[in-house]
Order: structure tokens, then C-alpha cells, then sequence
């Protein structure tokens, strides 16, 4: 859960932007077809290798030790 001020900030965010006026922002208008099929993308692509690196990084932890040893406070012991 967010912190109290970071929720009243989410809050009101919607607040803040019905204040801004309507032409307050040069070009922007509508996206391209290709420009946000090119952002989808990205971003799938983006999210696809974050999920990689957590999926690989976890894997090398569940590893026991290479040692041959035995600890018995290990959290990964059976």
C-alpha cells in the first residue's frame, strides 16, 4: 500500500489535470498508428526482458552451495 501522501497525491491528480487548459500543449494530439504500436512494443519488450533478469537472478539463488558442505541454517536446505 502507498504511503498516505503519495495516495492523496494519486488522488488528486486527476484534479490537477481537468485544470490544465485544453490548448496549453503544442502538438500534442493524437499518436501515429505506427509511433503506438511502437511503444506497445517497446514496452512489451522492455517488460519481457525485467521479467527475464528477476527470472534468471532467482534461479541462481535457489542454487544449494557448490562446497559439498552442509549448513544447517541455510534457507535453502530440505
Amino acid at each position: 500500500m502507498a504511503p498516505p501522501g503519495h495516495l492523496l497525491f494519486l488522488l488528486l491528480l486527476p484534479v490537477a489535470a481537468s485544470q490544465t487548459p485544453a490548448g496549453s500543449c503544442s502538438g500534442c494530439g493524437p499518436l501515429s498508428l505506427p509511433l503506438l504500436a511502437g511503444l506497445v512494443a517497446a514496452d512489451a519488450v522492455l517488460s519481457l526482458l525485467i521479467v527475464g533478469a528477476v527470472f534468471v537472478c532467482m534461479r541462481s539463488l535457489g542454487k544449494p552451495a557448490q562446497d559439498g558442505r552442509v549448513y544447517i541454517n541455510m534457507p535453502g536446505r530440505r
